[in-house]
């Protein structure tokens, strides 16, 4: 057994429940027989960088149990994107600390980190176990069956869709069509996710654009008016990285963050929501609005599921667990050991480092229907035990009365 000291950071965007997994770190590596201290890194690899890092070992239980339900990144968040110069001062530092135990909480350039530093570690003699904790509303790391945080903001989606829906049913007199818009850069699980909300074909969402699916004007117009044409509006749901048929963005966006993604809807370029509106309005002379979420998904506790904080706390002990036998350089991973039709069950399991790291995880073609507008029911298989359950509303029997 490898004894001494851990740390632990939190990296890219934030979800509902990565604190439960950080709490879940903290609190198996308190009660280690291997680990010393647990230090916490204060914005990502920049707070092992800094030198400012958080003694997490000394905070109350109080704190602790509090941090399971609480969202967002209670380390602070980073999206430095580690060059060769890096490496040797953040070694520096983790010696000085004596950190043997190395986790991260995040995704896939997360874990492209964790694998640089370890390995850089190992090269010159130094030996430290990494071992990743995923994270990610948009559901797209390899070799999962969901991420945590995934869940929670699948559900965000499928309510505001559903209770959205009941609004732009009841003002299609005023506004003709809804567009809302979800985070995703290249995988399409959160817009898909908004199909929970459909009970009845004439329910929101009528459209789902997926990134997996390259954006055909004419045949999303076609959509559009066929949608009004029978049910006297049109909920569309569309992922924000959709691109047209020569891979170019719909969103048009060209400004990039620092690990060379697209960041759809930044100063610089126009949210794909808003290209698709003024396409609608352009073509067909209606009044329309759109709905641009953004990070609210990745931080809404109070939509969050129950499921979600639980699997993602008991990954950040199982990657304590692991490294405690001296499992590293692999990312836990959750898998389904439930077949459809059965009550939900999960497990832990786990994939390598190197095999996660910068790839991508879109939705399988099983899940997309053959229109690339909508899902299969295979999709709603899958993605209905993680959502839960959602509010049954009241229709009225529109009949009309007679005198």
């Amino acid at each position: 057994m490898l004894k001494g000291n851990a740390i632990v950071g939190q990296s890219g965007g934030p979800t509902s429940v990565i604190n439960a997994s950080l709490a879940g770190v903290i609190d198996a590596a308190v009660r280690s027989k291997t680990i010393d201290r647990i230090f916490g890194m204060r914005f990502g690899i920049e707070g092992v960088l800094n030198d400012f890092l958080l003694d997490l070992g000394a905070e109350s239980p109080q704190t602790l149990k509090g941090l399971r339900m609480t969202p967002s990144s209670a380390l602070g968040s980073s999206r430095l994107k580690l060059k060769e110069e890096h490496f040797e001062p953040i070694l520096r530092k983790l010696k000085r600390y004596d950190i043997r135990h190395f986790f991260m909480i995040g995704g896939n350039d997360t874990m492209d980190t964790i694998h640089r530093v370890v390995e850089y570690a190992r090269e010159h003699g130094y030996e430290m176990h990494g071992v990743g904790v995923c994270k990610t509303v948009d559901n797209d790391l390899f070799g999962v069956d969901h991420t945590p945080g995934f869940p929670s903001a699948a559900r965000y989606v499928a309510l505001s869709v559903l209770q959205g829906g009941l609004l732009a049913r009841d003002m299609q007199r005023v506004d003709q069509f809804t567009i809302f818009q979800t985070v995703g850069r290249s995988a399409g699980w959160l817009p898909a996710a908004a199909a929970c909300a459909k009970r009845s074909p004439a329910d929101a969402p009528h459209i789902i654009l997926m990134p997996e699916r390259p954006f055909q004007l004419d045949a999303f117009l076609e959509a559009v008016s066929e949608a009004h044409r029978k049910y006297g509006f049109v909920s569309i749901v569309c992922g924000e990285g959709i691109t047209n048929q020569d891979g170019s963005p719909v969103s048009a966006s060209q400004v990039k963050d620092n690990f060379q993604n697209v960041e759809f809807g930044a100063m610089g370029g126009t949210s794909v929501a808003m290209v698709l509106h003024r396409i609608i309005s352009q073509r067909f002379g209606w009044r329309g609005e759109f709905q641009v979420t953004e990070s609210l998904l990745m931080c809404a506790a109070d939509r969050a599921v129950k499921l979600d904080f639980d699997e993602a706390y008991g990954c950040g002990r199982e990657a304590v667990r692991l490294a405690e036998q001296g499992v590293q350089g692999v990312m836990v991973t959750i898998e389904r050991a439930s077949k459809p039709g059965e009550p939900y069950r999960s497990q832990f399991g786990t994939i390598p480092l190197r095999d996660v790291a910068n790839a991508a995880r879109p939705m399988p073609d099983k899940f997309i229907h053959r229109d690339g507008m909508f899902v299969t029911k295979a999709f709603l298989d899958y993605v209905r035990p993680l959502v839960g359950e959602l509010p049954a509303y009241a229709d009225l029997t529109i009949k009309r009365a007679k005198p």
